[in-house]
């Protein structure tokens, strides 16, 4: 499993390197324009709370619990956001997860809805579907963030329905309350059709 923690992807716009303590300035900075879109999650402000926030990343990595990257501009490796696999699951004795979620995404408002983002799902699908071999991928969003669900549904991914007060709230100003949770998914069957549909928009 050691191997989890060092997975690098590499694509013609954007790059996933292993998330560092080292990033978290350079994270700040990405999160440092127009934060419009980071509402629904908890995206730190400043330095030390960042490297907080990745220093309990790092310690789901080591628990083989989630995968953290930082997103890079491939053309200059400049750090424009964060990702990760989370939630992974294991259902037989095998190295790598049987199911797995990707979320806790952010983008620099600069390269939102750019092919950075397209690009990023389509790298994380494929490793999750053919190199792990998961038997089902997650997505998931707070159930009031439309833009965030339009995305999602915009992948291909499958609506399964709204699960109530699945988890605490990252809205600031909601600490303590739960929140409604929009469930989506990818299965084996459906990854064909969703990663065709990533590569005709990528190469629009």
């Amino acid at each position: 499993m050691a191997s989890l923690a060092h997975v690098t992807l590499e694509g013609r716009f954007a790059l996933l390197t292993p998330l560092s303590l080292d990033d978290a300035p350079a994270l700040v900075e990405a999160a440092s324009g127009d934060r419009t879109t980071y509402e629904w999650m908890h995206l730190p402000e400043t330095v030390p709370a960042m490297e907080a926030l990745v220093a309990a990343l790092l310690v789901e990595r080591e628990a083989h619990t989630g995968v953290p990257f930082a997103t890079r501009r491939a053309s200059d490796g400049a750090i424009i956001g964060m990702t990760r696999f989370l939630n992974l699951r294991w259902w037989h004795a095998r190295a790598s997860p049987d199911g797995a979620e990707i979320g806790g995404t952010f983008l620099s408002a600069s390269v939102q809805r750019t092919r950075v983002n397209t690009e990023v799902k389509l790298l994380m699908m494929s490793h999750a579907f053919d190199v792990w071999g998961v038997q089902r991928l997650d997505l998931k969003s707070d159930a009031r963030n439309a833009r965030s669900r339009r995305a999602i549904e915009r992948l291909g991914a499958q609506f399964e329905g709204v699960l109530g007060s699945w988890q605490p709230s990252q809205v600031a100003g909601e600490e303590g309350l739960a929140r409604d949770t929009a469930m989506y998914s990818v299965l084996p069957a459906q990854w064909p059709e969703v990663r065709q549909r990533l590569e005709a928009r990528l190469n629009d």
